[in-house]
C-alpha cells in the first residue's frame, strides 16, 4: 500500500460518513496509535469528545482500536479539548485524545491527540501512526487485551483547576454574565465556573442533542450573544466554540470583541505580575491595530502563519506565555498548554476587574484596523494560490495597497474553503 497523509492541521478531520471519518478507519486509527503508544511503553489513554452524535461511534471504535493494541482506555465523556489537555498531565496518562471538529457543525468530525505534557503530538509521531496504519491490525491475545473505564467527576476537577487560574478570594459579585456553550463540549462547566465565582450566570445554547453543536449560535454567532446581553441588561457575555477552545465576547452594549481585543485586555492585565515573561506572539491574521496597542504596552510582538498550533510552537520556543488569533484561540502557558476558552474569559474579568473598567470601555484603548474578512468555498486546493494568473492579481492588489494595509490569502487547515483578508490603515493611524 502506498503512504497516506491522515494528518491535516489540527489532526484529523472529516465529514462523517466518507473517509476517514469512518467506524473502520477509527477503529484500525485507534490500533495504530496504540501500537506506536505500546512501542515507546506507553499503557493508558484518555479520551474525551464534544456533544456531536457521532461522538459515540468514534469514541467507541477508538476504543476497539486501542483495546485490540493492548492500550488501556479512560473515557471521559464530553469535555472541552483544553480540558482533556490538562487530564491527560494530572491523569499522567501517555496519550490524549479529543474528538471533536472544533467550530464545524455536526455533519463533521474529528480527531486529534495530546502527549502526556498536553501538547499536540509530533509530526513524526503522526508520521509513524500513518506508518503503522498500513500495516496489517493484529490483535493482542486475550490475556494482553487493553481494558476501558469511565472516569467519574472530571468536569468537577476542570472546574476547580478552571477557578484555581485566579488569585486566592477572587470573586465575580454583581456581575451579571450571559455565556452561549454553542450546545458544545463545555455545556456543563462553563455555567458553574462563573456561578460558583460569585457572577450572575444566564446560559445559553446549554442543552446539547447531537445535532445542535455550532449551530447558529456559539462563537461563530456572535450576534446571538449580542442580543441576549442586551435583553438580559448583562455587564457582558462569553460566548464559546463546540469544544471550549475560541473565546469571544460581548459588551453590555452588545459590541462584540474577537480575539486580538480580548487578547491585548489579558496582556494589560497580566503585564505587571511577577509571574509574566516574555512578548505577545500572534499570526498573519492578527490585527495591526493589536501590534500597535501590544508595542505600547512595551512588549514585542511576533507573528506566526495561521494555526494555534504555530502560536504554541512559538511560545514554547521563546519561552514566552502568551499568544493567540482573532479567531478566539488564546494561549496562556503560565496555566494551560493549550487554547482555553474559559481560562481566556476569567483573564479578561480579572484584567478588568483590575483596572475597574467595563469591557466597553476597556476597549478603546485599541484601534482596530479596518479589515475584511472572505471565505470562498473549494472542492479541493488544486487552485494554486503561489502562481499564475491568481498570484499576479494578488500581487498587483498588494502593489496598489501599498504601505497602507495588508492582503492575506491562504487555505483554511479546517475547513474546505480560501481564506481571503484585507486589512486598511484607519485614517487617525499615520
Amino acid at each position: 500500500m502506498e503512504k497516506q497523509k491522515l494528518f491535516g492541521t489540527d489532526g484529523i478531520r472529516g465529514r462523517v460518513g466518507t473517509f476517514p471519518i469512518t467506524a473502520d478507519f477509527m477503529l484500525k486509527l485507534g490500533w495504530a496509535v496504540g501500537s506506536a503508544l505500546a512501542s515507546r511503553g506507553g499503557k493508558q489513554v484518555v479520551i474525551g469528545k464534544d456533544t456531536r452524535i457521532s461522538g459515540y461511534m468514534i469514541e467507541s471504535a477508538l476504543e476497539a482500536g486501542f483495546a485490540a493494541a493492548g492500550i488501556e482506555s479512560f473515557l471521559l465523556g464530553p469535555m472541552p479539548t483544553p480540558a482533556i489537555a490538562h487530564i491527560t498531565q494530572t491523569f499522567n496518562a501517555d496519550l490524549g485524545v479529543v474528538i471533536s471538529a472544533s467550530h464545524n457543525n455536526y455533519e463533521d468530525n474529528g480527531v486529534k491527540f495530546f502527549t502526556s505534557e498536553g501538547y499536540k503530538i509530533s509530526r513524526e509521531l503522526e508520521k509513524e501512526i500513518e506508518a503503522r496504519y498500513l500495516e496489517p491490525m493484529i490483535t493482542a491475545t486475550a490475556k494482553n487485551l487493553g481494558r476501558a473505564k469511565r472516569l467519574e467527576d472530571v468536569a468537577g476537577r476542570y472546574i476547580e483547576f478552571c477557578k484555581s487560574s485566579l488569585p486566592h478570594h477572587t470573586e465575580f459579585h454583581g456581575l451579571k454574565i450571559v455565556i452561549d456553550c454553542a450546545n458544545g463540549a463545555a455545556y456543563h462547566i462553563a455555567p458553574k465556573v462563573f456561578s460558583e465565582l460569585g457572577a450572575d450566570v444566564i446560559t445559553i445554547h446549554d442543552k446539547p442533542n447531537g445535532f445542535n453543536i455550532n449551530h447558529e449560535c456559539g462563537s461563530i454567532h456572535p450576534e446571538v450573544l449580542s442580543h441576549h446581553v442586551l435583553q438580559e441588561k448583562a455587564d457582558l457575555g462569553i460566548a464559546l466554540d463546540g469544544d471550549g477552545d475560541r473565546l469571544i465576547m460581548v459588551d453590555h452594549l452588545g459590541e462584540i470583541l474577537n480575539g486580538d481585543e480580548l487578547l491585548y485586555l489579558i496582556a494589560k492585565g497580566l503585564i505587571q505580575t511577577p509571574y509574566f515573561s516574555g512578548g505577545i506572539v500572534g499570526t498573519m491574521m492578527s490585527n495591526q491595530g493589536l501590534e500597535l496597542a501590544i508595542s505600547n504596552l512595551g512588549l514585542a510582538f511576533v507573528r506566526v502563519p495561521v494555526g494555534d498550533q504555530h502560536v504554541i510552537e512559538e511560545l514554547k520556543k521563546r519561552h514566552w506565555m502568551l499568544g493567540g488569533e482573532p479567531s478566539g484561540h488564546i494561549i496562556y502557558l503560565h496555566v494551560n498548554t493549550t487554547a482555553d476558552g474559559i481560562i481566556a474569559a476569567l483573564q479578561v474579568i480579572q484584567s478588568l476587574k483590575k483596572f475597574k473598567l467595563n469591557l466597553h470601555d476597556a476597549r478603546k484603548e485599541m484601534s482596530i484596523f479596518p479589515q475584511q474578512l472572505t471565505n470562498i468555498q473549494v472542492q479541493n486546493k488544486l487552485i494554486d494560490l503561489e502562481n499564475g494568473r491568481i498570484a499576479e492579481t494578488i500581487s498587483s492588489a498588494k502593489e496598489r495597497l501599498g504601505q497602507k494595509g495588508r492582503i492575506l490569502v491562504r487555505y483554511s487547515g479546517t475547513e474546505p474553503v480560501i481564506r481571503v483578508m484585507v486589512e486598511g490603515s484607519p485614517p487617525n493611524i499615520q
